[in-house]
């Protein structure tokens, strides 16, 4: 009777690795336009698109709490990957 070779689960999936590159890029670019545009009064990447959409200041944070909240759902997962094995 032949061996069943098991799959190799250690590494991420590709949904798990977009979570965590999505969620560093939104976390970067919300909370650094926000950094750059309150203390340099310049606005660049996502702060510099908004304010052409005429959204408030603050909606570069909200951006950032997406990113933030992006990377904290990729570790959970990631977490509870780890317990359930």
């Amino acid at each position: 009777m032949p061996k069943r070779q098991q799959l190799n689960t250690s590494g991420t999936t590709s949904g798990q690795g977009l979570l965590w590159l999505f969620g560093a890029i939104l976390s970067i670019q919300g909370f650094g336009s926000a950094l750059t545009e309150a203390g340099w009064n310049t606005s660049f990447g996502v702060a510099g698109l908004l304010r052409a959409a005429d959204v408030p200041q603050w909606g570069t944070l909200l951006v950032g709490c997406a990113g933030t909240a992006l990377l904290a759902t990729a570790a959970w997962r990631r977490y509870a990957k780890g317990r359930g094995a």
